[in-house]
């Protein structure tokens, strides 16, 4: 499973932060792991240097073999709180999807 950590001009990437992420991930998605080929996290600031509420935005595309990529979006007020919103929608994509196919 791979994963490739982006963020946009706005946040600083440093390799702590992509450590941390690929971590978490890692953990969080770790009974999907022979089902993933790659995931993609997309960071955000969509105001900049301006303070706002719920200004960071945190895209995981996970990619699950033979199927087409799952996306989703989360919204927050720190990059770690967009993170785990979307890492929990992930989870529960993921598991939906793979219910499905148990099923048929």
């Amino acid at each position: 499973m791979k994963i490739q950590i982006n963020t946009d001009k706005n946040i600083e990437g440093h390799e702590r932060l992509a450590a941390y992420f690929s971590e978490e991930l890692e953990k969080g998605l770790a009974r999907f792991e022979e089902k993933i080929t790659r995931i993609e996290v997309h960071f955000g600031d969509e105001n900049g240097e301006k303070f706002s509420v719920n200004d960071k935005k945190c895209v995981i595309e996970v990619r699950p073999v033979k199927l087409q990529p799952i996306t989703v979006t989360e919204h927050a007020d720190t990059l770690e709180k967009a993170f785990s919103g979307a890492l929990t929608k992930a989870k529960k994509s993921l598991t939906t999807t793979f219910e499905k196919l148990k099923a048929h």
